[in-house]
């Protein structure tokens, strides 16, 4: 069982920043493939990043390319997400998730665990 909780969610103006973390306990973290998904209201969940295990691979939605980034530290059990750039449609509870699988996936079922999320807003 590995738990995870996010951090750093909050109100933020266009074109601002936020830095979004994940904490995880429970069994190894650097033997999972840590991602973050986001859901705004009325729509479906959606992919944004995601990391490999030793941190050597990363993998971005289109919509965030340039402007989000993923790091982990293992050593930390913690995974960040950096978002810079910000816009309205990023607004959204942020979640991070960990996949058992080696490759990176950007498909939400193949993720274990799941975080509670972390609210992000961007006002224009």
């Amino acid at each position: 069982q590995v738990q995870l909780v996010e951090s750093g969610g909050g109100l933020v103006q266009a074109g601002g920043s936020l830095r979004l973390s994940c904490a995880a306990s429970g069994r190894t973290f650097s033997n999972y493939v840590m991602g973050w998904f986001r859901q705004a209201p009325g729509k479906e969940r959606e992919f944004v990043a995601a990391i490999s295990r030793s941190a050597g691979s990363t993998n971005y939605a289109d919509s965030v390319k340039g402007r989000f980034t993923i790091s982990r530290d293992n050593a930390k059990n913690t995974v960040y997400l950096q978002m810079n750039s910000l816009k309205p449609e990023d607004t959204a509870v942020y979640y991070c998730a960990g996949s058992p699988l080696i490759v990176l996936t950007n498909r939400a079922p193949l993720y274990e665990y799941w975080g509670q999320g972390t609210q992000v807003t961007v006002s224009s």
